[in-house]
């Protein structure tokens, strides 16, 4: 599996996205996703509320955490894992359709599917883009 690198004209992105996607390749290549969970976590006590978690073979949590800051905006909506293929190390992570699904990818195909909406808001006053965050699974209690 390959994707082709998106690239956005520069009044639709600072290159958030691309930063986002980069993050993300970094923490899951060459890893397993053990489980994955859309969260609302409570405010209290905690230092992020709504995203996704994925929990690696290393014990390791990437929490994708969606942002809001005036009109700006990343969020996740929807997410598709398909168990046949957790077992292969994740090679990759590339994005189609504008940013807006992302493809966690194994040589067996795509592991994990993300429906992403976005927006710069009023480019580029307000911060979007995923907060991510790679916790060691003792950390995460």
């Amino acid at each position: 599996m390959n994707y082709p690198i998106e690239h956005l004209h520069e009044d639709e992105d600072d290159g958030t996205m691309p930063d986002n996607v980069a993050d993300l390749t970094e923490a899951v290549v060459g890893r397993r996703i053990v489980t994955a969970e859309k969260k609302v976590a409570d405010r209290v006590g905690r230092d992020w509320d709504e995203g996704l978690i994925l929990t690696l073979d290393d014990g390791t949590q990437v929490r994708l955490i969606n942002t809001d800051d005036c009109c700006a905006h990343t969020t996740l909506d929807a997410f598709l894992l398909h168990p046949e293929r957790v077992d292969h190390i994740i090679t990759g992570v590339g994005t189609t359709e504008g940013y807006t699904k992302w493809h966690i990818y194994a040589d067996m195909g795509d592991v994990l599917e993300l429906e992403v909406g976005w927006s710069p808001g009023n480019p580029f006053y307000y911060g979007y883009g995923f907060d991510i965050k790679v916790v060691p699974i003792e950390a995460s209690v």
